[in-house]
């Protein structure tokens, strides 16, 4: 069946300099040419690759509508593989609008979202953990994620698994001639031979599995409560990381009774910042039920921020914070109100928080220091190369269904069973990693995948 030709305007919705119509299919460009005259008077159809024309853009009426640049590019080498065409209009939505109606005209259609990229893997331009990052790329909300989404885009993750799966498909194809060919020279299948090599594959596997709590991190953010006593300036810490007034600040205790969430990027690092009621006993019921959203989200939080006002000696409520931020897997005490005299025990505190910063939420004072330190401890060890940190449940889930098919064969081959017996384990790590590179993918599960992506992509 022939491929219908589409279309779709792949620049963000609203008024801007310049917007971009994006045409892919086998009419491309001759769809492209019925709506767009070049002004050297040559037919747009027989334009060079890659080469901007400057030209005049036409309505459904064929009346001049804008003054444009458009470019076309011949399959194969295109980003989806197909012949397309791209105009650069101005980016009024009207005429943007107009453009695509006049193409639809010329018996193209709407592009789906993610349609293009979809036509990118399905004709073999990337593999799916690569168009998986085109949508992380367009998603990211920091350099690191994005950085990660550009290197996956460029095949790093990609080249480590066909790595592992070049090596297991020789390791059965050695197996098979052996069997199939006995009258053959071929060297005998040795299965305790292939141990170090399946130990090897393990263990990257391993390493891209556990790179997962990273890559969440890292695409979703850090949750992290700010935690404290009421009046110790919460919501003004906040604030202050947030860089405006997103929470309502007062003297009296008790003001925020609900959990407030925004995200910020400090010093390079996603966190989701929750600012929360004041942990105390108190016998007002919306308080009552701010506390405990409070303590629900130290209970999910990866890192807690807790807030003391060192303008005034420790009470038992800090004591209380403190004791429940030690169940949080990081943590810093964060001394707050360094515009006042200090009175809060500052040794005592740094005995119990190995990161300790102190700061002005009100005129933003160490707050710099403040996200050097979230971002020292958020860092850990050494963190995977960029590219080689997987940022989805369906990607980590298809590792680790590898890893333990591997990690059978290599226990079953110690343990003295059939080499045909270990290789069904074998090819069981090859279909997860066929699924996890789209080789083996059901057209239903590769549908969903795209349908996150946004139109134009």
């Amino acid at each position: 069946m022939r491929t219908e030709t589409i279309a779709a305007i792949a620049t963000a919705p609203g008024r801007s300099a310049i917007g971009i119509i994006r045409v892919s299919g086998p009419d491309a460009v001759t769809a492209v040419s019925a709506v767009f005259r070049p002004e050297n008077g040559k037919p747009f159809s027989e334009s060079e690759d890659r080469k901007m024309v400057y030209g005049t853009l036409l309505d459904r009426d064929g009346l001049p509508i804008d003054r444009i640049l458009a470019v076309a590019a011949r399959a194969p080498n295109t980003y989806t593989g197909e012949d397309t065409a791209e105009l650069h209009c101005h980016g009024s939505p009207a005429v943007l609008a107009e453009g695509l109606l006049a193409l639809f005209r010329q018996r193209v259609r709407q592009a789906l979202p993610g349609e293009f990229t979809k036509r990118a893997f399905l004709n073999g331009r990337m593999d799916l953990i690569q168009a998986e990052a085109v949508a992380d790329l367009i998603d990211a909300e920091s350099a690191a994620a994005a950085r990660n989404a550009a290197a996956q885009l460029g095949g790093a993750a990609s080249r480590k698994i066909t790595g592992i799966y070049s090596r297991l498909l020789d390791l059965i194809a050695h197996f098979h001639a052996v069997v199939d060919y006995p009258d053959e020279e071929i060297d005998p299948f040795l299965p305790e031979s292939c141990l170090p090599a399946l130990e090897a594959d393990i263990q990257a596997l391993q390493t891209l599995e556990q790179s997962f709590d990273r890559g969440r991190l890292l695409t979703e953010g850090i949750k992290t409560a700010i935690v404290g006593r009421p009046n110790a300036g919460k919501s003004s810490l906040l604030n202050a990381l947030l860089g405006y007034d997103r929470a309502i600040t007062s003297s009296i205790p008790g003001t925020t009774r609900d959990t407030i969430e925004e995200k910020a990027v400090l010093d390079g690092v996603l966190l989701r910042l929750i600012d929360t009621a004041g942990l105390r006993e108190t016998k007002d019921t919306i308080e009552q039920l701010g506390v405990e959203r409070t303590r629900a989200a130290l209970r999910e939080a990866e890192l807690a921020l807790v807030v003391l006002d060192g303008s005034e000696p420790l009470r038992t409520e800090d004591h209380i914070v403190m004791e429940e931020a030690v169940a949080v897997p990081r943590s810093i005490a964060v001394v707050n109100k360094s515009d006042l005299p200090l009175v809060l025990d500052l040794d005592f505190v740094r005995a119990r928080f190995s990161n300790v910063c102190v700061v002005s939420a009100l005129d933003s004072a160490g707050i710099s220091t403040l996200s050097a330190e979230i971002a020292r401890i958020l860092d850990g060890n050494t963190p995977p190369p960029a590219g080689e940190i997987l940022t989805n449940v369906r990607q980590a889930e298809a590792v680790a269904r590898a890893r333990e098919s591997l990690r059978a064969a290599a226990d079953g081959i110690r343990d003295g069973i059939t080499p045909d017996a270990a290789l069904s384990d074998i090819e069981a790590a090859l279909a997860a990693l066929g699924q996890l590179t789209g080789r083996t993918l059901q057209e239903d599960v590769v549908g969903r995948i795209f349908e996150r992506f946004c139109v134009g992509k």
